[in-house]
Parts: C-alpha cells; structure tokens; sequence
C-alpha cells in the first residue's frame, strides 16, 4: 500500500496505466500510466537544475497539477509563496530532462511519510487524509467526477484531485459553461463543483 505522495502517483499508474485518469481541455484523455510520464517529466526538469525547497504553479491550466505531483514525487514543498515552476519545465525545453533523471530516482531513497508537502502537513500525513476522505466519498476506479478547470487554484479543488488520484478515479476538469436563459435554463440538468468535503482537507 502506497504511503507517500510519490508512492501513490507511481503505484496507481503500475496498477492502473490504461484507464482514464485525466481529461483536460487541450490534453485530452491521459490513462494512469501517460498521467505519471507528464508528472514525471516536469520533475526531471525541475531536479535538472538547482532547486528551491518551494514550489508553486498557477498558470491556470492542467500543468498545475502536473507541476503538483511532480512537486510531491520529488520530496519538496508546494507553497503559494514558493519559487514559480520554471515554465521550461511544463512542456518546454526542460520537460523529461536527461539531466534530472539520477536526481529523480535517487529521491525514492529520500522521500518518507515525514517528508513535508504543504499547509504544515507530510506526505505521510497528507496520504491519512486521503483515506479517510476516500471512506466518506465512496470513490472508486469506476468514478468519473468533473470539476471546474477555472478553480484550479482553490485549495479544496487541489484535494479532490489528490482524492481522484487515491481513489484510481477519472478526474475530468472542464471548462465552465455559460449560464443558461429561458428554455435552455429550465432544461438544462446542472451539474455543480461542491467543495464542502473538502474545505478542511488542507487545515493543519
């Protein structure tokens, strides 16, 4: 059973490498297995170069959450206040560097359930939260939940991703339709971003 960040991101792709794991405007569908090469790549170009302790990505598109696992998988923190994710590392000439890859390996020795990720909280930590939210939200590999793309940001969105990711779910981020007027407001069926069961996720 995976017991870091890092630990989940590669077991659920080992486990799970043709299924759904990410829809997103632009990328399209990543399986479990194409969703770890991005992450994975955007940490090779982060340990190819000197690295902060710190990082953060709010480009508001779906490199945030590449940027967010790569950040985990590799042992450091992600902070608002941290150094920006260089934007050669998500998908430009730093992406998949050569030069990180010794860096990146050599992290699995590093990487504990001690290691901090954010908000004050470990990996370690962080992976009990998922279980027991995992408990109360009954996600599975057969869930498909979609969330808005345009409160990527938002600290609640981030811990239903990292829930997705625990729970071998489809997480699909769209873009927000336009509300709608008259006939098609009363014929539209809604489907809407509830953050409540996760509002608290990241609270120390």
């Amino acid at each position: 059973m995976a017991s870091t960040l890092r630990d989940l991101l590669i077991q659920r792709a080992a486990r799970l490498q043709d299924r759904p794991a990410l829809t997103a405007p632009d990328w399209g569908t990543l399986t479990y297995a194409q969703l770890r090469n991005r992450a994975e790549g955007v940490a090779l170009g982060l340990l190819a170069a000197p690295t902060p302790p710190a990082l953060h990505s709010a480009t508001g598109t779906p490199w945030d959450w590449a940027a967010e696992l790569a950040v985990a998988a590799s042992g450091l923190a992600w902070d608002d206040t941290g150094q920006p994710v260089p934007p050669e590392a998500l998908g430009g000439p730093r992406f998949n560097a050569e030069a990180g890859r010794g860096a990146y390996h050599a992290r699995e020795q590093v990487v504990s359930t001690a290691t901090p990720f954010g908000a004050g909280l470990s990996q370690g930590e962080l992976m009990a939260r998922l279980r027991r939210l995992n408990t109360v939200l009954g996600w599975d590999h057969d869930t498909r939940v979609e969330l808005p793309l345009a409160r990527l940001a938002e600290p609640a969105l981030r811990a239903a991703l990292w829930s997705a990711l625990y729970a071998g779910a489809h997480a699909v981020l769209a873009s927000e339709a336009p509300a709608a007027t008259g006939f098609l407001a009363r014929r539209r069926r809604e489907a809407c971003w509830d953050p409540e069961p996760f509002s608290r996720f990241w609270t120390a």
